[in-house]
């Protein structure tokens, strides 16, 4: 054999193992999320105080509309939540003498992270953001209204008192539940641990959400997600 067929074979033999490679890699790839009528996203408090500008004002959670608006397009059901505060509530620094914000205090129910004032009822940094595009919701959860309990989680208060979604969730038949917003380590990761322990599956969209990160709070929240059995996922994921 010549040397120029003996490199000819050669490049030849190189081409078939690089497509083979080639299909190899792309089967490996996992699936993408198929989105059905069990399925149902929840938006977590994207409202103006947890915004830039805000007083409770998340890092960059403005960046989580973007994703949110597109996710929101891909369910046929979506429900969203509202952090819903009175005056003088009991999770704000300003309420307790001394106390500043992200100090921590003892309630009846444990102990509380004590916040700037935020999400006054009726007021413009509780209503939700005006760049969010989803229509189609069909249920705002309103939490944090009595003025003695914190609510952090979209299924129960701080001393546990069911908020009712679980029931309503299971009554309308879903099983999974996806949930992005604000914020990562306190909202969104109760949520998300809440609706584990009510029997439905949980997703945390990582890169449709954004953390507080207090003192550490945000490693330690995916760490409680990933123990309770939460999944977690980019946006990309889904098809």
């Amino acid at each position: 054999m010549t040397e120029t067929g003996f490199d000819l074979t050669r490049r030849a033999a190189l081409g078939v193992l690089s497509a083979a490679f080639a299909a190899t890699a792309a089967g490996a790839e996992e699936p993408k999320m198929q989105i059905g009528e069990n399925d149902i996203l929840i938006v977590v408090d994207v409202q103006n105080d947890f915004l830039p500008g805000g007083s409770l004002a998340v890092p960059k959670g403005d960046e989580v509309i973007g994703p949110i608006n597109a996710l929101a397009k891909k369910f046929a059901h979506v429900i969203m939540t509202q952090d819903w505060h009175t005056p003088r509530h009991a999770s704000f620094a300003s309420t307790h003498s001394g106390k500043k914000p992200f100090e921590t205090t003892a309630l009846r129910y444990g102990t509380q992270v004590l916040w700037p004032d935020h999400c006054v009822q009726g007021s413009r940094g509780a209503a939700l953001a005006d760049a969010l595009d989803i229509p189609k919701a069909e249920l705002i959860i309103r939490k944090g209204y009595r003025v003695d309990t914190d609510s952090y989680s979209a299924f129960n208060e701080a001393d546990r008192r069911p908020t009712g979604l679980a029931g309503y969730l299971k009554e309308r038949g879903f099983r999974r539940v996806f949930c992005a917003g604000l914020a990562t380590d306190f909202c969104v990761a109760w949520t998300a641990q809440d609706a584990r322990g009510a029997g439905f599956e949980a997703v945390v969209i990582e890169d449709a959400s954004r953390g507080i990160d207090n003192q550490g709070s945000l490693a330690a929240a995916w760490e409680a997600m990933g123990k309770a059995g939460v999944q977690r996922i980019n946006s990309a994921a889904i098809a």
